[in-house]
């Protein structure tokens, strides 16, 4: 999700941005994990000023070790280091250097990771005025098999489903649909979430697994992945597989535009309250929705780790976030300062060396952030109070360090 992912309220992008802003979720979504394609390298940015790790304000007191681990993954994928940081000329013998000097650092000595960012990398400060919401993934029960209690489905992904593109696209096609189904060689539109929620995909068993409550799907279809708590005993993943390309409406914003309310009255928790307030509104009102989600469940990564976001890893809660691929390449180090609270030191405000590693379609622009806070209704309840203004200072490779022998 940008799926991004997002969510004042509770989730990506923050639960304003996405339900009041009217964000479009896309592939690949804040967790989305669908595409092993990794995004194309950024437009030069001269928006962005030298400084020193001594300038950044609370540089010293962060945890780097885990920022370090969360950097580490993407030593498993050099090449899209290569890719993140083409325009500080290094090769891709010199990100395998770089890999294994990080690999040798002892975790555990005091400082060690701190040296090792302070000797390899250059902080350079991103001189507009950055933007920062927060996101997670919902964790909800479900049952792979329908029954009274669980009796609304998340959907698989139909066959022939396929993104709308210059070359494929067929005349008179709606220019707000981008993607569509191929039915016997040629490509249709599918149906939107008012025809699907009347019935219009029953029959063709893509029902991947049964939730209880419909505002817990209508709400994971916004986050684009949850966790959910199956009656058998186990525990499932989803996350998302594709779209019918229909545009995004957010409910929230169609709420405040009646005069029902304010933004700040529709956090997660305000409406899920109105929605419950008013049940013979809710279909409806999810109807003016048309953008619908399908899923795929999730079977390549270990349950305990996070859902898997735009660059096909694992996200790591407090560590990784969705950025706007057009200005940062998935794996650059961004240093993230913040006024709200550190989930991990309520005392401190959050200051942090974060990775980036998923996307979403609401997070537009060079310092524009969504920082993943983790999964469960506590990860939710902390992301939907981050909506605040933020610094952002990204670091780069410092070539001539990474060539030196150490």
């Amino acid at each position: 999700m940008a799926l991004g992912i997002l969510r004042p309220g509770r989730g990506h992008a923050s639960w304003a941005a996405w339900l009041l802003r009217g964000a479009a979720i896309a592939a690949p979504l804040l967790f989305t994990g669908t595409s092993s394609v990794m995004a194309k390298s950024p437009p030069p940015d001269t928006s962005r000023t030298g400084t020193s790790f001594a300038s950044l304000e609370g540089w010293n007191k962060d945890a780097h070790h885990h920022a370090l681990s969360a950097f580490m993954r993407f030593c498993e994928r050099p090449k899209s280091l290569t890719k993140a940081w083409e325009a500080s000329n290094l090769a891709a013998a010199d990100v395998r250097r770089l890999c294994k000097i990080a690999s040798d650092v002892d975790v555990n000595g005091p400082g060690k990771a701190q040296q090792f960012f302070e000797t390899y990398f250059i902080p350079s400060r991103v001189d507009a005025r950055g933007f920062v919401t927060g996101y997670y993934e919902p964790e909800v029960a479900a049952s792979r098999t329908r029954s009274d209690t669980f009796s609304h489905p998340l959907y698989r992904k139909p066959p022939g489903l396929e993104a709308v593109t210059r070359s494929n696209r067929p005349k008179g096609w709606p220019g707000d649909i981008s993607h569509g189904r191929r039915l016997n060689g040629k490509l249709t539109e599918l149906p939107d979430r008012a025809a699907i929620m009347e019935g219009a995909l029953d029959g063709e068993n893509l029902e991947l697994v049964w939730l209880a409550d419909p505002v817990d799907a209508f709400f994971i279809h916004i986050q684009g992945s949850a966790r959910l708590r199956l009656n058998d005993g186990g525990v499932m993943r989803v996350g998302y597989a594709g779209k019918t390309g229909h545009p995004y409406t957010g409910i929230g914003r169609l709420l405040v535009e009646r005069g029902l309310g304010t933004p700040e009255d529709f956090t997660m928790s305000g409406l899920r309250q109105w929605l419950a307030d008013n049940p013979h509104e809710r279909d409806p009102l999810f109807m003016e929705n048309r953008s619908f989600i399908f899923f795929r469940e999730v079977t390549d990564t270990r349950p305990e780790l996070g859902p898997v976001g735009g660059a096909s890893l694992p996200l790591v809660a407090g560590r990784s976030l969705a950025v706007d691929t057009r200005f940062l390449s998935y794996g650059s180090l961004v240093y993230v300062t913040a006024a709200f609270s550190d989930p991990d030191r309520p005392s401190a405000s959050f200051q942090r060396l974060m990775t980036a590693d998923d996307t979403g379609s609401a997070i537009k622009g060079h310092a524009r952030g969504d920082i993943f806070i983790g999964s469960g209704d506590r990860a939710g309840e902390i992301a939907g109070d981050i909506r605040h203004e933020a610094a952002f200072t990204i670091l780069l490779p410092n070539p001539d360090a990474i060539r030196t022998p150490y």
